[in-house]
């Protein structure tokens, strides 16, 4: 795909290459930065020629004791932490585009001049270098910064503290959060990042600070602790209350007020609403069955882990949840057998092609597929879960079965508030994610939003980075500076050491384009619609899909000719 597509045509792609070298602008031997102030644990060190760099390429620096990323766009350079700060990607194999480098694993966005993140996901920014070229010659970049941002090679954004008087006892807080996802998560991050200082309170259901949910169903015997996104203490010196094991049962949105099961009653000014979803409703015998899971905390993927431990476990759904649970105990499990409504896993999100490619890995890996079958009964001996049995009447030895069939959102507790929801529960926003209830905004997986790239048709995209989104356009549009949603969807999956990365939205997709090998599974996925490109899937072919999510992201439209 590097700047001619197979058919010999201009590629879409030649303007944001990974690590390329594109004619931006020529040397400017001239250039000599402003000094700058060395701190006391300054770390200092030449690391190329000014000439050994290209326009529009990068490349990763040792300083001695540790490295960074240096960049040259437009004759200027630049340098940052070599590492995305959200699960550690090298930047170097990123993509390079007009100011920003995009990460080559999920997408995040960082500024080249700031190292500031401006998409998601991820919650925190990267520290920059100073990048001086002396003269005389022979001038050679030196880079400069703290020992500590070299080791840490990410920060947080600066926030504002809270200045009004806090009463924890006060039944009212200028900002109320339900939810500790990532939409909740960011809003009230941004809140703060954005000079907001009164009070801000997050309540959940769950018992934890917010963690890395998406993690739960890869890294089944990772805890609480180890899947922390941000700590008490982290909220706490930003002034973010938490309350924790907090159930919202009815919100008033004349006296603006929320109700907890508790009894506790809270008032606010401006309430978001992040409940995110919950397991979609099955029809089946024998639910009092104990060792049967829905995977939503982190004690669940744990307890999973261990009565799998050399027994029979069976997944029913192929979700990405239910296949990556799968996958995660082909090593530990005696068997691992999938049941599923299709003929292929993934076949409404990725095309029949691409799932029966993926299913030929899990099947290489000892898993047993049950396709176009139901759940029908769960039998249990003393309680406990020992045979599964389908509608078709096969029956499955099980001692731990994961329900991994779909979602519904989180919203039962809104059917008296007014607040506006579709046929499905979805709450309906405009794309400032506010709801038809005055001060009242939602986002995440609970939501159905304009999108652009469809002419503005509300859709419901379910994606972790897509919350992050969320978060960030309901905090500045409740601080009045109202912004859209410039993102392109991007999600991931793992699976036996292998990633499947996904960007666009590709909804009602009529036909699939594929390059590379799927039986090699080295392959990318292009899916159109009409005669446009909507979304594209890879494996092993990085890094494709952030190379086209920065063309979607840049308004560009990839033709269905461009790829095949």
């Amino acid at each position: 795909m590097d700047g001619l597509s197979p058919n010999g045509k201009a590629s879409p792609f030649a303007d944001c290459r990974p690590n390329g070298a594109l004619g931006h602008g020529s040397d400017d031997d001239s250039t000599q930065l402003p000094l700058y102030h060395k701190p006391r644990d300054y770390v200092e060190a030449s690391v190329c020629h000014v000439k050994d760099l290209e326009n529009g390429q990068m490349r990763e620096v040792d300083l001695g004791s540790g490295r960074a990323l240096l960049i040259k766009e437009h004759g200027e350079f630049s340098a940052m932490a070599h590492k995305c700060p959200h699960y550690g990607a090298p930047l170097v194999k990123g993509v390079l585009s007009k100011g920003h480098v995009r990460c080559p694993w999920h997408g995040a966005c960082f500024n080249i001049a700031t190292g500031d993140i401006e998409d998601f996901p991820g919650l925190d920014s990267l520290p920059t270098f100073q990048v001086t070229l002396p003269l005389p010659p022979p001038r050679r970049c030196r880079l400069l910064n703290t020992f500590s941002a070299l080791q840490s090679q990410k920060r947080s954004k600066p926030m504002a503290r809270c200045s009004a008087v806090i009463n924890s006892s006060t039944g009212f807080s200028h900002v109320l959060i339900i939810g500790s996802g990532p939409a909740a998560l960011v809003c009230a991050e941004t809140l703060r990042q954005e000079g907001f200082t009164d009070r801000i309170v997050m309540c959940t259901m769950d018992r934890h600070p917010p963690y890395d949910r998406p993690k739960l169903s890869k890294s089944l015997e990772s805890t609480a602790e180890q899947l922390r996104l941000r700590s008490m203490e982290f909220l706490q010196d930003h002034d973010i209350e938490l309350f924790t094991e907090k159930e919202v049962v009815a919100i008033d949105v004349k006296t603006r007020s929320v109700t907890f099961e508790d009894g506790l009653r809270m008032e606010y000014r401006k309430l978001f609403i992040a409940t995110g979803s919950k397991p979609k409703p099955m029809t089946y015998k024998g639910k009092d069955v104990r060792n049967v899971f829905h995977l939503q905390t982190p004690e669940d993927a744990n307890s999973v882990a261990r009565l799998a431990n050399n027994k029979n476990a069976v997944i029913v759904g192929t979700s990405f949840v239910g296949m990556e649970v799968a996958a995660a105990l082909t090593d530990k499990a005696h068997s691992v057998s999938v049941i599923g409504i299709e003929t292929v896993p993934f076949k409404k999100a990725l095309g029949e092609k691409v799932g029966k490619a993926i299913m030929k890995l899990f099947e290489v890996n000892r898993v047993k597929f049950y396709m176009l079958n139901e759940l029908s009964e769960m039998i249990g001996h003393h309680g406990q879960l020992k045979e599964v049995v389908l509608k078709s009447g096969k029956v499955l030895r099980a001692d731990v079965c994961v329900i991994g069939a779909g979602s519904v959102p989180a919203t039962g507790f809104l059917k008296q508030s007014g607040i506006h929801m579709d046929s499905k529960g979805f709450i309906t926003v405009n794309k400032m994610m506010q709801t038809n209830a005055d001060g009242v905004f939602a986002g995440g997986d609970v939501v159905i939003f304009p999108f652009p790239p469809r002419n503005n048709k509300k859709v419901n995209i379910p994606h972790w980075q897509m919350a992050h989104v969320h978060g960030r356009v309901a905090a500045l549009s409740m601080m009045g500076r109202a912004t859209e949603i410039k993102t392109v969807p991007y999600f991931w999956s793992a699976m036996f050491g292998k990633t499947i990365r996904y960007a666009g939205y590709g909804d009602g997709f009529d036909d699939v384009i594929i390059q590379g090998d799927l039986d090699e599974l080295r392959f990318v996925a292009f899916y159109t619609r009409s005669e446009e490109v909507v979304a594209v899937a890879s494996m092993n072919y990085d890094p494709i899909v952030s190379r086209v999510a920065e063309v979607l992201g840049s308004g560009k439209t990839i033709k269905k000719r461009d790829v095949e």
